[in-house]
């Protein structure tokens, strides 16, 4: 599949889908963070949903994807894309800021529990979503 056919798929795509896709290596997870962060790019200008991309989101599709040829997948959400709302706590290179503009610079010291689960499950943190604040 080329980057328009994984646009298409992605559309009616679910988890199990894109894992025996990526098992089969007809897409990476490289890929699929592409595919989405070009429909992010595509699409959001008009509503404004994402507040923030994570800069280190195709270097870790990338390393979980060396690491499912090594030692296979660490679960159904290895590789997969996923944002989170901006209220929760990651310790990387986005801010926490729960949408306020008091805490625009804020970043968090250490991920939250969910932060941490997803990460442990082969999740890429893809961005944040916006909030009101």
């Amino acid at each position: 599949m080329n980057m328009k056919q994984h646009g298409e798929w992605i559309i009616e795509a679910d988890i199990t889908s894109m894992q025996t896709a990526m098992e089969s290596g007809s897409l990476s997870s490289e890929d699929l963070v592409k595919v989405y962060l070009e429909r992010i790019r595509q699409y959001d200008p008009r509503i404004h949903s994402i507040l923030e991309m994570n800069p280190e989101a195709i270097e870790i599709a990338q390393a979980l994807d060396r690491e499912r040829k090594v030692k296979g997948s660490r679960s159904k959400l290895h590789g997969i894309p996923i944002l989170l709302k901006d209220n929760i706590d990651t310790h990387d290179n986005m801010h926490t800021s729960a949408g306020s503009i008091a805490l625009a610079d804020s970043h968090a010291v250490e991920d939250s529990y969910v932060a941490s689960r997803l990460r442990a499950a082969g999740a890429v943190l893809l961005g944040k979503t916006n909030m009101t604040e």
